[in-house]
């Protein structure tokens, strides 16, 4: 079953509709220059509503991180209670070392022969746990460290999936648009962040939520 992540969420009441719509990661951006950012104390308290709430069923909570240093990585993890981290910057190998088994690496390619050059480089430092990517493939910004609505190229994409175990596509994803991709791609997952809102950063919208994780169980099927 290709795994679903909802990037992005702001609030509780956003992060519980997009549980129980039946989101299996929910992502919390720790990026200060983000609209879709969040404090740490925020992010403390949508994750410990989420949890009382649904207990084992609570989809698995992601802090995104961009060129942060391991140490506060791994405090922020700790502290809001998330289960892995991913590192969206221009993070080192060896910072992905440092998280071993807690952080996975978002690249954002420009051509096929830089994105196997950075699985080369990263492949070491892959997490073993099944429930998370090995890698998050997002669409190439010589700008922006994702959330652009751009698309990530196919071809990059099914290179990286041949690489990469379990890669995470990201990257101009929407409700119309999903199922087309995985039939073409078939990756291990799909993240989305505002392909599912309304127009306000950060602010999911219910409808759209619901229809793109529909597309992506009909595709499954």
């Amino acid at each position: 079953m290709t795994q679903v992540k909802i990037c992005g969420i702001r609030s509780s009441e956003n992060a519980l509709m997009a549980a129980r719509a039946g989101a299996d990661l929910i992502g919390l951006n720790f990026y200060p220059k983000s609209p879709r950012y969040v404090t740490p104390e925020q992010a403390r308290q949508i994750v410990s509503q989420l949890r009382a709430e649904l207990g084992d069923a609570c989809p698995a909570l992601v802090g995104v991180f961009v060129n942060a240093s391991a140490d506060e990585v791994r405090a922020i993890v700790e502290r809001a209670d998330l289960d892995y981290a991913q590192l969206s910057g221009d993070e080192p190998p060896a910072t992905l070392h440092e998280l071993s088994g807690l952080a996975f690496k978002a690249i954002r390619p420009e051509h096929e022969s830089a994105a196997l050059n950075e699985i080369e480089r990263l492949q070491s430092a892959f997490p073993e746990c099944s429930n998370a990517p090995s890698i998050l493939l997002d669409a190439f910004n010589p700008a922006l460290y994702g959330g652009t609505g751009e698309s990530a190229s196919e071809n990059i994409a099914l290179a990286v999936k041949a690489a990469a175990p379990r890669m995470m596509l990201a990257g101009g994803l929407k409700p119309d648009n999903v199922a087309e991709r995985l039939r073409r791609i078939q990756p291990w997952g799909v993240d989305v962040a505002s392909g599912v809102e309304a127009g306000t950063p950060g602010v999911k919208d219910k409808s759209a939520v619901s229809a793109f994780i529909k597309a992506v169980r009909t595709a499954d099927a």
